[in-house]
């Protein structure tokens, strides 16, 4: 269970990312909000997932996979350049993260 907390707050992680982006310095309300919401969201998933998982592989895993989701919905959406060195950049966060995952063990 800890470590679908972790899962859902990197995701969340992304949309705060985006969201940050997408309100222009603060400066657009909606996005600001949804920046703000995410964040408090994404923080507070990894704060619970903390009670049970070290913090090395927790926070690394979290990282990644908003890292990792912040540059597929950039490219996808926000038209964010695409290279293959970034694909096999990405695509090598998402083999760590997995494997920071499957070494993470619980108290």
């Amino acid at each position: 269970m800890a470590w679908l907390l972790v899962i859902v707050a990197g995701i969340l992680e992304t949309g705060f990312a985006v969201c940050l982006k997408l309100s222009h310095g603060f400066t657009r309300l909606w996005p600001t909000i949804a920046f703000a919401s995410f964040a408090l969201g994404s923080f507070g998933l990894l704060t619970l997932s903390l009670r049970k998982l070290d913090v090395g592989p927790a926070y690394a895993v979290w990282t990644g996979i908003g890292a990792a989701g912040t540059a597929i919905y950039g490219m996808v959406f926000l038209g964010d350049l695409v290279s293959t060195l970034k694909i096999v950049s990405i695509s090598l966060v998402i083999v760590g993260v997995i494997g920071l995952q499957l070494s993470g063990s619980a108290h």
